[in-house]
């Protein structure tokens, strides 16, 4: 399938997903949400992928949101259409999604990188929310999101005074997982989901779900949840070969059943 805004390609189980919109800096419009969706369902439906990485540029991962798109939208449309509620179709994709962050990502294209499960950071990557220098505010989940990873302080700052934080501020605070020189950084995302995509899919998506109902449960509750997963798996072939191979110092051959 060809795409208008992005390129999307196989890596062995891996679906790489790159935004190309290099003259306007990746900024998202409606047209790269569309596509995005479309290539992280595709990859999603695909039995023979087991993870996907989303990059951009070396300049930029995504801008920003598409200015000239939203600059003559009303209130009624942006209301009624429920703008932006699209890219929260990501969230729902079962399977892991590493962003592999390069240069900039601010505003929107900050907040699609925290829609990913981890991102890894080039050292030159910049992230932000400078909504406020246009007037508005986060509207893909930077005040919500962004105030999660990285706390209630750290979010207030870079919502209301629009600055941005550098890569090693970004890793510091926990908004990314690892920092890698700039020339290795699609490399090192592959990797990582080459790594996860090898593992039993079944075991993946319970451990992303786990994590994720961290941000939305009582600790109690959590970990109820956690264990009751935990004992399902123990229904899987995928468990019996696992511990098999452990014992048998071998490296294990996951079915994904």
């Amino acid at each position: 399938m060809t795409y208008e805004t992005i390129l999307a390609e196989t890596r062995g189980k891996v679906g790489l997903i790159t935004l190309n919109r290099p003259k306007a800096l990746n900024a998202l419009n409606s047209q790269v949400l569309r596509d995005v969706v479309a290539a992280v369902d595709a990859f999603g439906a695909d039995a023979g992928i087991g993870a996907i990485v989303l990059t951009g540029s070396e300049k930029a991962f995504a801008a920003g949101a598409d200015i000239k798109e939203m600059q003559d939208i009303s209130f009624v449309d942006a209301y009624t259409q429920d703008f932006f509620v699209g890219w929260e179709e990501l969230t729902r994709e079962r399977k892991p999604i590493i962003a592999a962050v390069a240069g900039y990502a601010l505003g929107g294209g900050c907040e699609l990188a925290m829609m990913c499960d981890f991102i890894i950071a080039a050292d030159d990557a910049k992230f932000g929310q400078p909504e406020i220098t246009l007037g508005v505010m986060p509207g893909m989940g930077g005040s919500q999101r962004l105030t999660r990873f990285v706390g209630k302080s750290k979010a207030m700052d870079m919502c209301l005074t629009g600055r941005m934080m550098d890569a090693a501020e970004a890793e510091r605070c926990g908004l990314v997982s690892r920092l890698v020189p700039a020339g290795e950084l699609v490399e090192e995302a592959l990797q990582a989901a080459a790594k996860i995509a090898e593992f039993s899919m079944p075991s993946v998506m319970m451990a992303k779900e786990a994590v994720n109902r961290a941000y939305e449960t009582t600790l109690a509750e959590g970990l109820r949840f956690e264990r009751r997963l935990f004992h399902s798996l123990f229904a899987l072939d995928d468990q019996k070969e696992g511990m098999a191979a452990f014992v048998e110092k071998r490296k294990p051959n996951f079915t994904n059943r």
